[in-house]
């Protein structure tokens, strides 16, 4: 967003584009610390799916509530099996089809992961305020929904 759009409320500074130059720099901010344990956005959703998961996911399961095309998950995944925090095994009940499950170490980096992103928000609560950090979040919520 360029500085006139940050400093003047001029008509042709939209809320849509103050929400999302917001949302990259949140974004680029979470991306950093989560390099620091090799992870990235991407990575940590797809870890965030198989740990919520009561049992390993199919690529198609894992490419729908990851809301990507099962090329992407495909290639996400050949990365975290290399990276040894996933592992995939054939569906038992159908062997067409590949299954991908956390390993330890993929536990181990999801709760480290969690951590930073913690304490990132608690370095957004102390720049916004608690009430306002309560308060954006219910809008946000309300724009998402």
């Amino acid at each position: 967003m360029s500085d006139h759009c940050r400093t003047n409320a001029s008509p042709g500074c939209a809320l849509t584009l103050l929400l999302v130059d917001a949302a990259r720099a949140v974004e680029a901010q979470a991306e950093h610390a989560l390099a620091e344990v090799g992870l990235s956005l991407a990575k940590l959703g797809a870890l965030r799916h198989l740990i919520l998961s009561a049992e390993p996911l199919t690529l198609s399961q894992l490419a729908e509530r990851h809301c990507c095309g099962r090329s992407n998950v495909s290639q996400l995944m050949d990365r975290l099996e290399a990276e040894g925090l996933v592992a995939r095994t054939a569906d038992p009940d159908d062997r067409r089809n590949i299954r991908a499950s956390l390993t330890t170490a993929g536990r181990a980096a999801y709760e480290r992961a969690n951590q930073l992103l913690a304490e990132h928000e608690r370095a957004l609560e102390e720049r916004l305020g608690a009430a306002p950090r309560a308060e954006l979040a219910r809008a946000l919520r309300a724009l998402r929904d």
